[in-house]
């Protein structure tokens, strides 16, 4: 494997984190539209900013330890496709649950490639 192939290993699912926690922020924003107080904006606010949290918290982990942050993201799409499967279409679940199942596959190639010793996947 090339030097820019084990560098796009380490980086593309760190960069495809960091956009879904982007994508996923900007439903938190509708909040805004509602007309609520100061006090019940900042409150629905947090509550729509939960699943935000939660990807950057493995994010937190996978960029340390990308094989447990690969087991964290596939577990975030496996229960949100389980979780919203009754509630939207197919194509909705399969955009919103893909995207973190993919960055998981990636980083868990990213740690199988770390834990065989690849040099240029040290992060």
């Amino acid at each position: 494997m090339n030097a820019a192939m084990k560098k796009s290993m380490v980086w593309a699912p760190r960069i495809l984190g960091i956009l879904l926690a982007a994508f996923v922020t900007v439903f938190a924003l509708d909040v805004f539209q509602e007309g609520l107080g100061l006090g019940q904006t900042l409150a629905a606010l947090g509550v729509h900013l939960i699943p935000t949290a939660f990807i950057l918290g493995a994010l937190a982990i996978a960029w340390r330890r990308p094989s447990a942050g690969g087991v964290l993201f596939v577990g975030l799409g496996v229960w949100y496709l389980a979780t919203a499967r009754d509630l939207f279409p197919w194509a909705t679940l399969a955009l919103m649950s893909g995207w973190p199942m993919l960055a998981g596959v990636l980083f868990l190639a990213s740690g199988f490639l770390r834990a065989q010793g690849e040099p240029g996947t040290q992060s």
